[in-house]
């Protein structure tokens, strides 16, 4: 530790030193200037006392140099004087008027003093927990990635390539995987070809259900520069053979660190591609019509003249945790935490705290489906051999809002075939798409994040067929994860009907809420991408009250229903609506759950 204290307090003063000749000291006053060169020779041997007392001479000779301000105030911070060091760099900003660039240094180094102040007096709780030897060996195990249900741990290792001549022997990295048994994680076993190869991969993310796995290789002759993104698919048990994601992403930049968001479009990662703000920034490229977008910087707020890097985005889609050297923290690189608004906006960054954050460098941080569960690598913690991955609880002002997930499976109604189908999670109140995937072709499996506090609608669907809706309230909270969802497709053939779950009207009434819209905007697509079929559109009710009442209500709204579609460019001759009151209950109208199935509307292929 000492000896990276003085390489540091050695690399402050020659910075300093080597600029100042660049540009020229600022002072020409000779003993001044002298005493600052010896000054800077001492620190540079490991007398820092002795370069102290030089600097002090240089001050009292000229006390407008303003270069010994901020080489002091540098020192001070290392040797965490911070009120001294504070006094250096206002004393520096006072009397400096040409140099942008250390401007800037002296106000993150306040910044820095009185955050370490802060920190230091307030430490956050923190007890990591080594994830043990099924996950963690003699070597580097760091960069975990985790499916949202927690149950799949893909992670980077770096091992020598021959353990016979393990000194001399080059350092391979692979991805290796471990699932969650009865509370255990299971031994890692390296992944197979095609996503390992004898090349290094490493840097990696997977999607929600475990399905997509992005990750980086560096030098690869399809490559495009220094290290490349590259993805690769699951079906069934196999990966596909990773494939290079074009130069709308990769540039002969550095390109790293990936996170997928759950909404199955948008990519995270760090590069130091041009156009940026620092070293290295964070990034965000969407996919949509087969393409990979050109990248946008996150901006002003989330990079700084620094370096960011190690983006994960939550499972909610709203909280970005990331490492950066670039905002005021503990030294080097630190631990944040941001969140995007209700317009998109990222806020200021919030830094996790000590000791999570040390002097040292901190990062491959994510965090679990819960919120508070966070998973990161370490070589500090006298764990088994150099970086181990560790799990601890976040505090609670740094915690994610927590999400749950929905599993299930897709099939042929009439052939119990499995299929794949399209699965969207949108958010009932905004319309806005919130998680989207694919259902495996060869098992028809799926799973999906759902965040808490808010409704959402999910639909299901492939070609060929109906649509399949559900509708999941979250406002109370999530207690449990809901059990596995048969998601049973019915094929477009007359007399084939599905249940409209996510149409709402006001009490009573037959207005459609807002929060149909979503819905509604299915069923038009249904109907225009199947330009042959012909629809009832039904309403139902429970039993409550009085038949007449409830039979006019059922058939005002299915013909609310039908206005909607009619006014969106459906034909009417491809339509009709009618009510059936309660005559077709499909739940036992004892109890308000089974009222509410009853009180539906319904879709019905007639032609």
């Amino acid at each position: 530790m000492k000896k990276v204290f003085l390489l540091a307090l050695a690399l402050i003063g020659l910075h300093t030193l080597v600029l100042a000749q660049a540009f020229g000291y600022g002072s020409t006053n000779k003993k001044a200037v002298r005493h600052y060169e010896a000054g800077v020779t001492a620190m540079n041997q490991g007398q820092i006392g002795d370069a102290m007392e030089h600097f002090a001479a240089s001050l009292k000779a000229d006390p407008n140099f303003v270069e010994v301000h901020l080489t002091m105030a540098d020192i001070l911070l290392e040797q965490h004087a911070y009120e001294g060091a504070i006094q250096h760099y206002e004393a520096f900003l006072k009397k400096d008027q040409k140099h942008p660039r250390w401007q800037e240094t002296a106000h993150k180094g306040i910044a820095t003093c009185r955050f370490r102040m802060q920190a230091l007096a307030n430490p956050v709780p923190f007890n990591p927990e080594n994830l043990g030897m099924a996950i963690n060996s003699m070597d580097d195990e760091y960069l975990p990635a985790l499916t949202v249900d927690g149950q799949t741990l893909i992670f980077t290792r770096r091992f020598p390539a021959n353990r016979q001549t393990i000194s001399h022997a080059p350092l391979e990295e692979d991805f290796y995987i471990s699932t969650l048994v009865d509370g255990q994680w299971t031994k890692a076993k390296r992944m197979s070809e095609p996503v390992n190869s004898h090349d290094n991969e490493g840097a990696q993310c997977i999607s929600q259900d475990g399905r997509i796995m992005f990750f980086t290789a560096c030098g690869r002759e399809d490559g495009a520069g220094r290290c490349d993104l590259y993805m690769c698919t699951r079906k069934g048990e196999k990966w596909s053979q990773p494939r290079n994601l074009g130069p709308a992403v990769n540039t002969p930049a550095w390109e790293s660190q990936p996170s997928f968001s759950i909404d199955g479009h948008t990519l995270y990662f760090s590069s130091d591609r041009k156009g940026g703000y620092g070293g290295m920034d964070i990034w965000k490229t969407s996919f949509s019509g087969g393409k990979w977008s050109t990248p946008e910087n996150l901006g002003p707020t989330i990079n700084t003249s620094g370096n960011e890097i190690s983006p994960h985005i939550h499972y909610n889609d709203h909280t970005l945790y990331f490492s950066s050297n670039g905002h005021a923290g503990m030294g080097g690189m630190d631990i944040f935490r941001s969140e995007r608004d209700a317009k998109g906006q990222w806020q200021t960054p919030v830094n996790l705290g000590y000791p999570i954050n040390t002097e040292g460098d901190e990062s491959s941080m994510i965090v679990a489906a819960d919120g508070r569960t966070a998973i990161y690598a370490s070589d500090r913690l006298r764990g088994y051999g150099k970086q181990d991955l560790y799990m601890f609880e976040l505090p609670e002002a740094v915690r994610a809002i927590p999400v749950t997930y929905q599993k299930g499976v897709t099939f042929d109604r009439k052939t119990n075939k499995r299929i794949s189908a399209s699965v969207e999670v949108i958010d009932v109140a905004t319309g806005d798409k919130v998680a989207a995937t694919t259902s495996d072709g060869t098992d028809g499996r799926f799973m999906v994040s759902l965040p808490a506090n808010a409704t959402y609608a999910l639909h299901v669907s492939a070609k060929g067929y109906l649509f399949y809706s559900e509708n999941f309230d979250f406002h109370a909270g999530i207690d449990e994860v809901p059990p596995t969802l048969q998601v049973p497709l019915s094929p477009i053939e007359v007399g084939e009907e599905i249940t409209l779950r996510n149409i709402f009207f006001e009490t009573a009434q037959y207005t459609l809420l807002p929060t149909s819209d979503a819905e509604l905007k299915t069923v038009v697509a249904l109907m225009k991408n199947n330009p042959s079929i012909h629809i009832e559109l039904a309403g139902h009710t429970d039993n409550v009250g009085n038949a007449d009442y409830n039979q006019t209500l059922s058939e005002n709204r299915a013909k609310a229903v039908y206005n909607y579609l009619t006014s969106h460019g459906i034909a009417a001759d491809r339509l009709r609506y009618k009510g059936y009151g309660a005559s077709r209950p499909v739940a036992d109208n004892a109890t308000e759950e089974g009222r509410a199935q009853n009180r539906r509307t319904t879709l019905q292929i007639i032609e």
